[in-house]
Parts: structure tokens; sequence; C-alpha cells
């Protein structure tokens, strides 16, 4: 099944954290956070505005980026867990 995002959402897949700390403590599974990273897998075709012009979203498909903690929407996609999110959800795009 392919999502396709609508308006000024985006289709995000969350970046693994680094499971093991600087000095080699092992974090389970069970015990770290949800990471505040993905890559772009999707973008909408942007934001209607009043007058009905579209706003086109400022990302593209493969954009890694930083988004907060809580933001957005999980889904599971054939055993793959994507965050749907709006475009002002996104704090910034790594570069």
């Amino acid at each position: 099944m392919a999502l396709r995002p609508l308006n000024d959402r985006v289709i995000i897949k969350r970046l693994d954290n680094e499971r093991t700390t600087a000095s080699g403590i092992v974090i389970p599974e069970s015990a770290a956070e949800k990471p505040d990273q993905g890559e772009v897998v999707a973008v909408g075709p942007g934001k209607r505005s009043d007058d009905g012009k579209v706003q086109p979203v400022d990302l593209k498909v493969g954009d890694k980026v930083l988004f907060g903690k809580y933001a957005g929407q999980t889904v599971k996609v054939d055993g793959d867990e994507l965050l749907v999110i709006r475009e002002e959800e996104i704090l910034a795009v790594i570069q």
C-alpha cells in the first residue's frame, strides 16, 4: 500500500538513533526514545491559501529533517512505521 499525502502534509520515515552511548553503554529498545529525525518519503502538493492558490511544500523526497518529539501522527504501512506530519511542524532540514 502506498500513501499520498494531502495538502501540506509530509510522510517521514524515522531514522534510527544510535543504540550505544559514546562510553559504550547499550540502550535497550524499550528505554530508547523515538528519534526526532527522519527522511522525507512523500510530499503533498501544498497548502491552499484563502485566495485559492496552492503554496507548494518547501521539501522534497530524500530530505533529512528534524521535528518535535510529539509532532504528527504515526501510521504503520506494510510493516514500516511512518510519520504523517504538517510542514509547519518540521523544525529544520539537515544539510
